[in-house]
């Protein structure tokens, strides 16, 4: 992985949403996995930062149901079964899929020229195989096309849906130069937004979905 869990990625905003966004990208990315235990004195040495900010983000992740603390030794993530990954699947399709096509319809010039400097991150990190710098732009993405929908609730269900998933496969289809193709979907869903196409586009957001479930998820618990 091009970038890690490290004091170098601390840039921007507060040191608690820092810390947030860099463990939410490490649970994604597998970094962080089940079974260890993490404690906010070790991650906060590892950052450079206090405990109490990097204490504020695990108690964050705790009330949203990804981690679980244990006692007088830190936190733990909460493992996904095969099971819990389908039903994420099927949510997000429910309601990722219509929330882009109505996004899609509010969508103007400026909206999409700021979408595609996102998507041309996307591209470049994928190029570069920085998994950390894919599944942030990815995710800054999906929030900003959708959010242009007008529904609040619904983009923070998705993105609480998107954190949800653990991403494993992704390392190894960076390293052999795989993720071009999924980040060019980026574009073409930017191409059928300013065509008008909402068939293509929900042909493009049904596939790009199947990726996060067929190609690259895998459950915590292995297969029986």
């Amino acid at each position: 992985m091009a970038q890690n869990l490290s004091a170098g990625s601390l840039q921007r905003t507060s040191l608690r949403d820092q810390v947030l966004d860099l463990v939410r990208q490490s649970l994604v990315s597998g970094e962080i996995r089940p079974g260890d235990i993490y404690s906010a004195a070790a991650l906060a040495a590892r950052l450079g930062v206090s405990s109490s900010p990097v204490r504020e983000a695990m108690l964050t992740l705790v009330n949203e149901g990804l981690m679980e603390p244990v006692r007088n030794r830190g936190y733990r993530v909460v493992p996904m079964s095969e099971h819990d990954l389908d039903e994420i699947y099927e949510m997000r399709l429910l309601l990722e899929v219509p929330g882009t096509l109505r996004a899609a319809e509010r969508a103007t010039a400026e909206d999409l020229a700021a979408l595609r400097t996102v998507a041309d991150e996307i591209k470049a990190a994928a190029a570069t195989g920085d998994v950390v710098a894919f599944l942030d732009a990815d995710r800054r993405f999906h929030a900003g096309l959708l959010r242009l929908g007008g529904n609040r609730r619904l983009v923070d269900t998705v993105l609480s849906l998107r954190d949800r998933t653990r991403l494993y496969g992704l390392d190894a289809l960076a390293r052999h130069g795989m993720l071009d193709h999924s980040a060019h979907e980026h574009h073409d869903m930017l191409d059928a937004v300013a065509a008008g196409d909402a068939e293509r586009l929900e042909e493009i957001v049904r596939h790009h979905l199947l990726h996060t479930r067929s190609d690259w998820a895998e459950p915590d618990e292995p297969r029986p």
